[in-house]
Parts: structure tokens; sequence; C-alpha cells
């Protein structure tokens, strides 16, 4: 599993004024996934975390978490 920078998911998702359900469409990302990856309750698998960059048109390096905080 991979950490996910949450705020960055959100922020994302939110500059592009997608709904969580928009995203799932967009990505094939399970709505309960997004809403879970969103408020930090568990990690992504590498390809999910592929499908929501491509969805969001960034890299996944973006979404990825890295060091010991979200910025």
């Amino acid at each position: 599993m991979v950490e996910v920078n949450v705020a960055k998911l959100r922020e994302l998702r939110q500059r592009r004024v997608l709904t969580l359900h928009e995203l799932e469409e967009r990505s094939g990302v399970s709505y309960n996934t997004i809403w879970r990856l969103e408020n930090g309750k568990t990690g992504a698998q590498p390809r999910t975390i592929r499908k929501l960059a491509a969805a969001l048109g960034v890299e996944p390096e973006e979404l990825v978490r890295v060091g010991g905080n979200d910025d």
C-alpha cells in the first residue's frame, strides 16, 4: 500500500470541480475508496494511484505522500 497525500488529492479534485462520484466515473476507482483515501482512512494500491492521477491529469508521484508531511 502507498500512503496518499490526502490534501493534494482533495485539492486536485476540487480544483477541477469534480465530485467524488464524477472522479469515480473518470477514474474507475470506487466512490468509497476515493472517500477513504481523501479522509486518510486507507492507503492505495499503485494501480489506484495511477488511475486517479490519470483522471486528474497529473503524474502519480503528485498523489504520493513523501516524508512526514503532506506538503
